[in-house]
């Protein structure tokens, strides 16, 4: 079998846990799901979806039916859990911590943000999907008040950002620009104009970035990777949506206590 594809956070290289920022290489899906699309709310074969999730699972040396992933709803909601749940049970929300071992948690994207949190100390730890909406709205901060809950400390808290959108890529329009002034008169930052003079290039980035420094968290660290431009390795919905291609598949960032 054909092992999945990842990328590994040095923030996350920590004793007693397993990581993973997977690619789109190593899986069984074909078409525009080629071929690791770990996405159930995609169109692709259930079949499929499960083998990739398995080889998921087993990279980060857990059972697949430990995988615990949410149904994601670009909100700042935060599940905290203690065991893994079935495929149509799962929690509509945008983050997961927890502190039991030998559980994975995981998020899904094609752009947005996938992070990955942990204080290994406390052994509590944390994955959150945060697009633009989550981001705004606080999922960052909300998954390292969760966290905290569980005992662990933001100053010990190490967290990755996986591949997501680059700012070259991104260009938004004045709404959006709109939305983010409204809530912080210092978003100004994170836009860049664009070639169109009605449109801007938004850094989703630095602007997660931004907002996990405003969580306290204690080492922060950026993979730097545009799923948009590396259509080899990353899906991307916007690029998708270009092509108007009938679907997407979905990456998947997970991690685990030992």
């Amino acid at each position: 079998m054909t092992a999945a594809e990842f990328l590994s956070a040095e923030a996350l290289a920590l004793p007693g846990l397993a990581h993973a920022f997977f690619t789109r290489r190593g899986g069984v899906s074909t078409g525009v799901y080629d071929s690791l699309n770990g996405g159930i709310g995609s169109r692709d074969e259930p079949r499929a979806v499960r083998d990739n999730r398995a080889r998921m699972a087993q990279a980060l040396a857990i059972a697949p039916d430990r995988l615990a992933i949410p149904y994601q709803v670009h909100s700042p909601d935060v599940a905290t859990i203690s065991s893994a749940f079935a495929p149509k049970e799962r929690p509509r929300c945008d983050a997961l911590v927890t502190a039991t071992p030998g559980l994975g948690l995981g998020v899904t994207g094609a752009d947005c943000g996938m992070i990955l949190f942990a204080d290994p100390g406390a052994r509590v730890i944390g994955a959150a999907h945060a697009g633009w909406k989550g981001a705004l709205a606080g999922v960052i901060e909300a998954t390292v008040e969760a966290m905290a809950r569980l005992g662990a400390r933001p100053e010990r808290v190490s967290a990755a950002l996986g591949p997501c959108i680059a700012q070259s890529s991104y260009e938004v329009g004045p709404e959006f620009v709109a939305a983010f002034a409204a809530a912080d008169a210092g978003s100004a930052r994170f836009f860049v104009p664009s070639v169109n003079p009605q449109r801007a290039m938004f850094d989703l980035h630095a602007y997660i970035a931004a907002r996990a420094a405003r969580a306290g968290v204690g080492r922060f660290q950026d993979l730097g990777l545009d799923t948009y431009a590396d259509e080899r390795r990353f899906f991307s919905f916007r690029r998708a949506t270009h092509r108007k291609e009938p679907d997407y598949g979905r990456l998947v960032a997970a991690i685990a206590i030992a």
